[in-house]
């Protein structure tokens, strides 16, 4: 992997994007714009889930409010105000609370409002993300390009900062996205070229939960690899839980996740399988999503039979493999006891926590 690129370090609450901080993962909720309430039980989810930085769409001045009523019941994760054609709501979302301003200035209009929503920003101390997708590209680039390419989106995003700029506002992020992963791979490589802006990475309009998560994971991965990006999200059609999830997850893949966590390693299942391998696999890994390894990382292997599972598994922590109705557990590849199939999740969990426990003392 190569070294991460460097970019300009800005600040959204308590968070920081950019200058080498760790890569914050994102996700936006998907409640009605007015019912806060249900945006409060969404939020303290997705917190729970390793959610860095929430975002909020405001499609009405009455929807600000969201800030105000999620600040005041203690919560500190920060958030994002979604914003389209309407400079006012930028500007009651920052006196509402918000920790960061998403705008494309290309459909807020013209010049001036751009300039009170960059002197509020300033004002409040918050950031600016300037989001740039195929759907909202000027009538002239597109007509420039022919379509919307990772070229025109690069400038439109960069003539959006300069604006931006112009009005001495400089504490501004980009994102990029498109709904192709070639094109949104190009367009950040490109980005990453021509700016030292913090990044917002993701492939919009992913699909699914299946269809989208390999598209994120192939755009975002490769980009993750060049060593660009400073903040993502998994834009998921699914439980936008499932988005931070899968973003903790290809961060830890990547060594990029300093929250830690259980990671589990697995194999495929072979005719040599005589234990429920795959429901085995499912219900622990369920079961550890709720552990606190406090920024530690525990690597556990789950794998189908004796015969290469220890050695292939040696540089796990530890873990297990199935015999027939039963599995061996190993540490560091040797082997430690006999486990019952009926015991083995329980087993594991314990394991994890005796690691745990075990680290700290050591630290």
């Amino acid at each position: 992997m190569k070294e991460r690129r460097v970019s300009r370090a800005i600040r959204a609450g308590d968070v920081p994007i950019g200058g080498g901080a760790p890569i914050p993962v994102q996700s936006m909720l998907n409640t009605p714009a007015h019912d806060f309430p249900a945006a409060y039980a969404l939020t303290e989810r997705l917190v729970q889930a390793g959610c860095d930085i929430v975002r909020l769409a405001v499609p009405d001045t009455e929807s600000a409010d969201a800030f105000r009523y999620l600040r005041e019941r203690g919560i500190t994760i920060p958030l994002v105000a979604d914003i389209h054609f309407d400079y006012t709501l930028a500007l009651a979302s920052v006196k509402a609370g918000a920790s960061k301003i998403r705008i494309n200035p290309g459909n807020i209009g013209v010049e001036w409002k751009v300039r009170e929503v960059a002197e509020a920003c300033r004002a409040a101390g918050i950031p600016i993300r300037i989001g740039v997708n195929g759907g909202s590209l000027a009538a002239d680039l597109r007509k420039a390009y022919g379509r919307p390419t990772p070229q025109a989106l690069v400038e439109s995003a960069f003539s959006q900062a300069e604006m931006l700029e112009k009005f001495g506002f400089s504490d501004i992020v980009l994102s990029l996205k498109t709904s192709s992963v070639q094109d949104s791979v190009e367009v950040y490589r490109l980005a990453a070229q021509g700016c030292s802006y913090p990044l917002h990475l993701g492939v919009t309009e992913a699909g699914d939960s299946y269809t989208g998560l390999i598209k994120n994971a192939a755009g975002i991965g490769a980009l993750l690899a060049d060593g660009i990006g400073d903040t993502l999200r998994v834009s998921l059609t699914a439980d936008v839980v499932e988005e931070v999830r899968a973003g903790r997850e290809l961060l830890r893949i990547f060594g990029l996740d300093t929250r830690g966590g259980v990671e589990v390693i697995s194999c495929p299942t072979c005719g040599r399988t005589k234990i429920d391998l795959i429901g085995l696999a499912a219900r622990f890994k369920e079961a550890a999503q709720t552990i606190d390894t406090k920024g530690k990382t525990v690597k556990v292997a789950v794998m189908g039979c004796v015969v290469n599972g220890p050695g292939e598994a040696r540089d796990a922590d530890f873990g297990i493999a199935g015999g027939d109705g039963f599995a061996v557990l190993f540490r560091r590849g040797e082997t430690v006891c006999r486990v019952e199939e009926d015991q083995i999740v329980e087993r594991l969990l314990q394991e994890t926590h005796q690691f745990l426990a075990a680290a700290s003392e050591n630290t």
